[in-house]
């Protein structure tokens, strides 16, 4: 701990912001833009042996051309289970099982595929964005209790939340950035 108690306050609203905006970013890593890409079943959930697995733990996920994906099970007896798991992602894909692998050809996007993909990721922009605000009133009622802690002028108060507002428009804007950008990437055609 350092000597000035609300900096570090500010500077834990700052990690937890950035904590926000990466995990923004690796959602938008499972909307998939044009391309076939491992990361597209990140968050694809598989129920083996009564429990919710993610599937990067139960299969290996390559991408061996742009247009299909491979998931290869560890244990062959999951591969009906991963493939439920996949259909359930509601991710538009439809997973083909040989007995030994599953092949999940990535079809092109249509237009109207594109509108939902970045309407879903402004939803999930907008939930990160919340996730700031909620930060942000958290980090205020600390400020608060530790002006009244350390005995500190209002002054010292009223600079403090200045400064959580610029960390806050800063990683609100972050947010924003991402989401432009992978807008974009989708409705590239």
């Amino acid at each position: 701990m350092s000597d000035d108690p609300v900096q570090d306050v500010l500077d834990d609203a700052e990690e937890r912001m950035e904590d926000a905006v990466n995990f923004l970013r690796s959602e938008f890593n499972s909307i998939r833009v044009g391309r076939a890409t491992p990361a597209m079943l990140e968050n694809v959930k598989v129920d083996y042996y009564g429990s919710q697995v993610p599937l990067n733990q139960v299969a290996s996920i390559t991408a061996p051309q742009a247009d299909l994906l491979l998931v290869q099970p560890f244990d062959r007896n999951a591969i009906g289970d991963i493939e439920r798991g996949i259909m359930t992602a509601d991710l538009g894909l439809n997973p083909n099982n040989d007995g030994e692998k599953i092949r999940i050809p990535v079809p092109p996007l249509s237009e109207e595929r594109r509108k939902e993909l970045a309407k879903k990721a402004r939803e999930r922009s907008e939930d990160a964005k919340i996730s700031i605000r909620n930060i942000r009133r958290d980090i205020k009622d600390q400020l608060k209790s530790t002006v009244e802690e350390h005995n500190l002028s209002e002054d010292v108060m009223y600079g403090a939340e200045e400064d959580l507002q610029e960390i806050t428009d800063k990683y609100t804007e972050k947010a924003d950035q991402l989401l432009n950008k992978k807008k974009d990437a989708i409705m590239q055609v």
